[in-house]
């Protein structure tokens, strides 16, 4: 009886992993659009957390208030961002593939242009 438990229980979870492969999304996706626009948000976070910081002696503690903007222009903290850039990075290039619980990463073929185009 607890082997039938046991393998439903891995069914469903190979299931789950199968349709999430499929889909080429993980659980988590921090990636942009683009990497311009990964890179400008990051600036965005960065230049908030450094101004708060520097504009402490000459403002007071009320500019540390800006640094939790940074959040939002990070989606999360600073590795969230770090994570979103290197997604975004490979988005299209690399696909992983999972079969019998062994998952594999590889690189995907660029499409190729016909001559006639």
């Amino acid at each position: 009886m607890t082997t039938n438990t046991t393998d439903s229980a891995r069914d469903a979870q190979s299931a789950k992993h199968g349709a999430a492969t499929r889909s080429g999304e993980s659980g988590r996706n921090f990636a942009s659009k683009s990497v311009p626009r990964h890179l400008a948000r990051g600036a965005v976070g960065f230049g908030l957390i450094i101004g708060s910081i520097a504009l402490v002696p000459v403002a007071g503690p009320a500019t540390l208030l800006a640094a939790p903007l940074a959040l939002i222009a990070f989606r999360g903290c600073p590795m969230c961002w770090m994570v979103g850039l290197a997604q975004t990075i490979s988005r299209g290039r690399l696909e992983r593939q999972c079969v019998d619980g062994v998952c594999v990463i590889t690189r995907t073929q660029p499409p190729t242009q016909s001559a006639n185009q």
